[in-house]
């Protein structure tokens, strides 16, 4: 399509008419120069000494930024310090060097006319000339307004320098010339030269990004955006499609102007139509942004807010109206849109093995083609969960047309069942080694971050255990405390969509009051969040994006240089703090519904996995240590086989319930011992190289003990406690043999 060719429905008449009705009046102007305090298109000054240009790079005007990078990048303190000459545009010029003269320079510091006065003096020592007094009465000032030169002749009207630059102009309007180097590296927005409806949209989208309050965009942006729709030779926004724009856009404008362009176009096009389901339902590519309430807290953090649902990639009409009902359905129901995406692509790979399985009509999809389909999307690239999903979204939306009665044409065999898919494969512990987390909480480290707020968001994640879509979106007020004043973070479950809270402590509670401050500080005004995203930012309510987290994270681990056990950096996803956070209170003992409670789990289920994950970490390190029975015998247990799995079970529940001073208790806990207070003659006991100095300790009260009753005459006492001394010279022996001895200690494990 052409630039200027008008799409169809395009009312150019009716839109204008509700342009005129809606831009108010502080924006009707084609020179619109942003107040001071107008944060939608705030602008900060130049860093160098009386330069009023607004900022385009480090600080710094972009004359001023020109000029550092041709010095070959110096420190900028350096440059800072001599900047050089003044930028070109509303300087004043430098006047003749004479005395009293108000001429502008044209060579060796003199004006003109004093210059062919010292050329006929014969070119004396310019400090030692006594330059001739010029007289002119009628001389009359350059007309721009920050000049004070005198103009050469009275047939012209700027001084010089500032004639010269009016004919390389073109010598157009005068008083154009005069505004043009009025508005030079001003922080003012230009409209003129475009179309009349061209500004009117324009306008109107400087009325909406000021309305907002939440993006800024500095007036040097939206000149940009402005030139590239002038060289369009567009005369509405809307005789391009958003892709159109930015294709264009692609290699000529930077991101933000083109970002201004497509929002204004976008705010332009709902002025026009509206938005809403009754607005959106029709077209084939969904615009999420123009569906109010679509977008839910639990998207807050998606990687972006222009979301689009695509059903054209469906091929078959009657597939495409049926996908657009149900995903209607599940959106206004609360459904997330990563589930939504989700399901909607289950429709995409449907019919792609409709079109190839020559199927048309929804009365052909019996059992028979969908045992078909699910060979077809195992043979499909993804693991298992992908394919997982696929089967279970075309298995609901099989489900949401009979239970609405949709379309009756439907087969009552078009249905999926459990066992139709693999089994999922058993899943691998994703906790970090202490190693690593010994490195990650270290004080010095987390000293590291240059960003307090990502320090926080670590810190909560690594000690709460929430999701980082949980941490991101914490309220401002997100501190609640009990009766007792015990402080707990509240936050919103972003996967259940509902609020909960976590135990914290003291520390952490003040690392939040003292983010709360520097929000605050920086957003005085109110904010809802606790982590506002530090740029574009005006409101200071839009919450920190995950990727810009992700960002910060990444260089803080290159910059602590932390690594796994093997001496290879660490690549970890915030994720992995959850699991870790649940293997740790596992590993303490603290019992799964208090974990399943803290880590806000629907069911016990999850809960369980880190428990096994957890009780298999155990076994491996019990294994992996030494112990002794009674007569000194060095115990292993079954690695392989059927029983291995009981008797470890067996062990573990003894160690868990009847630990003793010094051993451990190898008797299931079903039977009654019948050596009551004698575990030293038992010979389910059980001990360990970590309890020889209490084995030793006994030893020693037990030979002063039959000492005393031989001494006394108590010959039973003192048989009973001789055994005992017997196996305990055993255990010790055995076990201090395999101290001097690792390597057969570990084999014999």
């Amino acid at each position: 399509m052409t630039a200027g060719a008008v799409r169809p429905g395009h009312e150019r008449g009716g839109l204008l008419e509700r342009l005129l009705a809606t831009v108010r009046a502080e924006f009707r102007t084609e020179i619109y120069r942003p107040a001071p305090d107008d944060l939608g298109f705030a602008s900060p000054g130049c860093t160098v000494v009386d330069c009023d240009r607004p900022v385009s790079m480090r600080g710094l005007c972009n004359g001023h930024a020109v000029r550092w990078r041709h010095r070959g990048h110096p420190d900028l303190a350096a440059f800072l310090a001599d900047p050089g000459a003044p930028i070109r545009g509303r300087t004043p010029l430098a006047a003749c060097r004479v005395d009293g003269c108000r001429y502008g320079l044209s060579s060796r510091g003199l004006c003109s006319k004093h210059h062919d006065r010292w050329a006929r003096a014969g070119r004396p020592d310019l400090e030692s000339w006594e330059a001739p007094a010029l007289v002119n009465p009628e001389a009359t000032e350059c007309r721009l307004p920050f000049c004070t030169l005198w103009v050469e002749t009275l047939q012209k009207l700027f001084c010089k320098n500032h004639h010269d630059r009016w004919k390389r102009a073109g010598h157009h309007d005068v008083e154009r010339f005069i505004l043009d180097c009025e508005l030079s590296g001003g922080g003012v927005i230009d409209l003129r030269d475009l179309p009349p409806q061209l500004t009117l949209e324009f306008q109107y989208g400087l009325q909406c990004r000021a309305d907002a309050h939440h993006r800024a965009t500095a007036p040097r942006g939206v000149m940009q955006a402005v030139r590239f729709a002038r060289s369009a030779a567009v005369s509405s926004l809307l005789d391009l499609d958003e892709a159109e724009w930015r294709q264009a856009a692609k290699t000529r404008v930077i991101r933000d102007p083109v970002l201004f362009l497509i929002e204004t176009r976008d705010a332009v096009e709902t002025l026009r139509d509206g938005a809403g389901w009754e607005v959106e339902y029709g077209r084939d590519i969904w615009r999420l942004h123009k569906l109010p309430g679509s977008i839910t807290r639990a998207a807050a953090t998606a990687p972006s807010p222009r979301v689009r649902l695509r059903f054209d990639a469906i091929a078959q009409p009657w597939l495409r109206d049926l996908g657009k009902r149900w995903m209607r359905l599940r959106l206004t129901s609360g459904l997330s849109i990563a589930a939504a995406r989700a399901g909607l692509d289950a429709l995409v790979s449907f019919s792609e093995f409709l079109t190839l399985a020559g199927v048309d009509r929804l009365a052909d999809v019996d059992r028979p083609l969908l045992e078909r389909h699910l060979a077809w999307v195992a043979s499909r690239p993804g693991g298992h969960a992908v394919k997982k999903t696929k089967i279970g979204g075309l298995n609901l939306f099989f489900q949401a047309i009979r239970q609405h009665h949709w379309d009756d044409t439907l087969p009552g065999t078009a249905a999926f069942y459990p066992g139709d898919t693999p089994p999922a494969p058993a899943q691998v512990s994703r906790r970090l080694a202490e190693h690593v987390m010994t490195q990650v909480e270290s004080e010095e480290n987390l000293r590291r971050w240059t960003n307090p707020a990502g320090q926080l968001v670590t810190l909560i994640l690594v000690r709460c255990g929430l999701r980082i879509s949980s941490a991101l979106t914490l309220d401002f007020d997100c501190l609640v405390h009990d009766g007792q004043g015990a402080p707990y973070l509240r936050y919103f479950y972003t996967k259940m969509k509902r609020e909960a809270a976590v135990p914290i402590d003291e520390e952490l509670q003040a690392a939040i009051r003292a983010q709360q401050q520097r929000t605050l500080e920086r957003w005085p005004e109110a904010t809802t969040c606790l982590f506002p995203r530090p740029h574009a930012n005006v409101s200071g309510n839009l919450q920190l994006p995950y990727s810009t987290y992700r960002q910060m994270l990444k260089r803080w681990l290159a910059t602590c240089e932390i690594h796994d056990e093997h001496g290879r950096p660490v690549h970890l996803t915030p994720h992995q703090w959850r699991h870790t956070f649940a293997c740790r209170l596992i590993n303490r003992d603290v019992p799964q519904e208090v974990v399943r409670v803290l880590l806000d789990h629907e069911s016990s289920q999850m809960t369980a996995h880190y428990a096994r994950i957890t009780d298999q970490t155990v076994r491996r390190r019990w294994e992996q240590a030494m112990k002794v029975n009674i007569k000194g015998e060095r115990v292993a247990l079954e690695s392989d086989g059927p029983l291995g799995q009981v008797q470890w079970a067996k062990t573990r529940y003894g160690i868990a319930t009847q630990t003793l001073p010094n051993g451990y208790c190898g008797l299931p806990v079903q039977k009654t011992c019948p050596h009551a207070n004698a575990c030293l003659t038992c010979p389910v006991f059980l001990t360990g190289p970590e309890f020889l100095p209490e084995l030793r300790e006994q030893r020693t009260r037990t030979l002063a003990l039959i000492d005393n009753a031989t001494g006394c005459g108590h010959t039973r006492v003192a048989e009973m406690n001789q055994q005992v001394a017997d196996n305990l010279d055993r255990m010790i022996s055995e076990l201090q043999d395999g101290q001097d001895n690792p390597e057969d200690a570990a084999h014999a494990s």
